[in-house]
Order: C-alpha cells, then sequence, then structure tokens
C-alpha cells in the first residue's frame, strides 16, 4: 500500500455487507497492495527503500534478501537493477504461502527462496554476503545479520518504527500499554545492532499518513497485515466495523499514521576494529 493517491478520492460506493465481504475475499498473500488502489493510501518514506535497494544490488557481488514477503520488492529492485545486479542473490521467507509466491516470481531472476522461520538462525555460512536487506522484518536479529555478513559489508534495510498505525489498532482493541508503542524503537535497535558489532553509518526516521476510504479496506488491510489486531475476524469485530463505516460513511476517510525507519549498517572489516594491526 506504499502509494500516494489523492487525499479527496471518493470513497468505494457500496453497502456495509458488500464491502466488507469484498474485504474479506481478497487473498492476503504476499505483500503487492496493489488492491487498495481507490480505496487506501499511504504516503511514501522520503528515501524511497526499492529504488534505493536496487542501486545497492548494482554495486554488490553476493545479497541476501531476509524475510522478503511475496518477493515483490526485490523483484522490483532487481528490475531497476538490471544487468548490473549481483551475479549472487538469495532470499529467505519464514511463511509458507509467501514462500511459494516468492519462488514463483523470484525463480525466473534466478533467485532461490528459502524457507526459514523468522525467528531461526540464518541458513547460510559465516560471511556468505556483502549485502543484507530486509523491508519490514518482524524482528531484527542483529547477531545473525552480523555473522552472515562479510567484513565490510553492509546492511540496508527499512523497519516497521513504533506506535506505527496505532490510530486504527486502538480503534478495534483499546489504548495499549507505553511498553507497545516503544517496541520497534529505532534507537534501541541502533544499541541492538552496536552490541552486535555493527556500526550504524544512517538512520532514517518518518511517519507517514494513511487513509482508509472504505470499510473493505479497512478488513483487508487487518486480514493481511495479521499482527495489527491479533485473531481478526469479521464475525469478531462486526460491531466495530460497523461503526468505524458509519464514521467514514459520514466524516470521510479513516486516518492513521504508519512509522518507518531506514538503517545504513556497515560491518568493520579486518583493519578498522579496535584490535585492528596497525
Amino acid at each position: 500500500m506504499e502509494r500516494s493517491l489523492p487525499h479527496d478520492a471518493p470513497a468505494h460506493p457500496g453497502t456495509f455487507d458488500r464491502l466488507v465481504a469484498e474485504g474479506a475475499a481478497v487473498p492476503t498473500e504476499g505483500w503487492d497492495f496493489s488492491w487498495f488502489e481507490g480505496r487506501a493510501t499511504e504516503a511514501r518514506p522520503s528515501w524511497g527503500y526499492a529504488r534505493s535497494m536496487a542501486g545497492r544490488l548494482a554495486g554488490a557481488t553476493a545479497v541476501l534478501d531476509v524475510q522478503t514477503g511475496g518477493g515483490e520488492v526485490l523483484d522490483f529492485a532487481l528490475e531497476a537493477a538490471g544487468p548490473h545486479r549481483a551475479p549472487l542473490v538469495a532470499a529467505t521467507e519464514g511463511w509458507a504461502p509467501n514462500v511459494a509466491q516468492a519462488t514463483r516470481l523470484l525463480r525466473p531472476r534466478g533467485v532461490p527462496v528459502v524457507a526459514s522461520a523468522d525467528d531461526a538462525p540464518l541458513p547460510f555460512a559465516d560471511g556468505a554476503f556483502d549485502l543484507v536487506v530486509s523491508r519490514h522484518p518482524v524482528e531484527p536479529h542483529w547477531d545473525e545479520v552480523a555473522r552472515v555478513l562479510m567484513p565490510g559489508g553492509t546492511y540496508f534495510a527499512q523497519h516497521v518504527g513504533p506506535a506505527s498505525v496505532f490510530e486504527l489498532i486502538e480503534y478495534f482493541l483499546g489504548p495499549l500499554p507505553e511498553d507497545s508503542r516503544r517496541h520497534r524503537d529505532p534507537e534501541r535497535e541502533r544499541a541492538d545492532a552496536e552490541a552486535a558489532g555493527l556500526e550504524v553509518v544512517e538512520l532514517r526516521a518518518e511517519r507517514l499518513r494513511m487513509e482508509f476510504l472504505d470499510i473493505g479496506a479497512v478488513v483487508h488491510f487487518l486480514r493481511k497485515v495479521v499482527w495489527m489486531v491479533p485473531g481478526f475476524t469479521v464475525e469478531a469485530y462486526r460491531d466495530r466495523l460497523r461503526d468505524l463505516h458509519e464514521r467514514i460513511e459520514a466524516d470521510g476517510p479513516f486516518v492513521a499514521h504508519s512509522s518507518r525507519h531506514l538503517f545504513d549498517v556497515r560491518k568493520p572489516d579486518a583493519t578498522s576494529g579496535p584490535d585492528a594491526r596497525p
């Protein structure tokens, strides 16, 4: 859903039941958000992660995309990099439907997709890659990133930040504890990266406006991004959905804010650490 659409676009017409049925019927595999066009918007981070990734792919020799989802972002970046792309590219993914989808998408580009649980050690040798990328990992596993990077290698990733889309989450769940709001804090992640022996070259963070133009978009979003409202079903939240539908019909789009941060991280090489020989 990372695209900016006119904020005055009209809400998709239709009744509550039909809109909910539409949102409930759309397949949720992968990270293609094109279905939301005309029904929801999300401003893009200023750094343009996918295109920036393409530039990094053009300068690398061996690349790993961690938690690739359906492979859509990596596929875009490889296309944009063209013949200058790294000769060796691999990806991991932990959710079985996405493994299948990413394999179909990336196999023609010569990219193997390895099924690997999000919290498992990365299934690669120490120092195997000079570039590790990831867009919206569930959790950054800094020790594993540091292990598979060769000295001088780079981790270039866009993470979800703290309190992302909390306006929508708390509409359904009620106020959340302060610890939940601080989860994914970029400065905490910086400290964890440094504790793993990595050097944070750049860290940028932005909050971005989102708009849900109809209740069908809300339903599909919560089905697709399952950790937002755990256990979400239309049946369990029908009354809240109906109230939100009426609010959107009366007042216009429901506004929330996503939170994103960009990490450019380097693994020190053998000549730059405190124990390096003169």
